[in-house]
């Protein structure tokens, strides 16, 4: 990318130069000479600031439309997590329900032997 960007600036630059010395060596008077000068640099100036205003425009477009968009993912993620808040507590409450009847035994309650024990503990060796 350097050698390119190099090359790019290199021409710019050369071709700038050589516009400046084609206006100054011109076979027109100074006065001429500096009011065609004038004009062009005017009428760049216009065409850069048409330019910017245009891409202003269309930036503003583009946040108009990307503002909305932005709002209705968000609406839809946060339906999505209440959704799923109202899930777990209702597994919670489920849960808590069968322990409380005792048809569940809560893992703190439950005693591993020692063969199971192993078996797990080879099994996360093996991972």
């Amino acid at each position: 990318m350097g050698k390119a960007f190099s090359f790019v600036v290199g021409a710019t630059v050369g071709a700038a130069a050589g516009a400046i010395i084609g206006i100054l060596c011109a076979p027109r008077s100074g006065a001429e000479t500096r009011a065609m000068a004038a004009d062009m640099a005017n009428d760049a100036w216009d065409s850069a600031r048409d330019l910017y205003e245009q891409g202003t425009e269309q930036a503003r477009a583009a946040m108009n439309d990307f503002g909305p968009m932005v709002d209705a993912k968000t609406d839809e993620l946060r339906a999505k997590v209440d959704l799923a808040r109202e899930r777990m507590d209702q597994l919670r409450e489920t849960l808590n329900q069968a322990v409380n009847s005792g048809t569940v035994t809560p893992a703190m309650d439950v005693e591993v032997s020692d063969a199971v024990a192993e078996a797990a503990a080879e099994a996360g060796a093996e991972a």
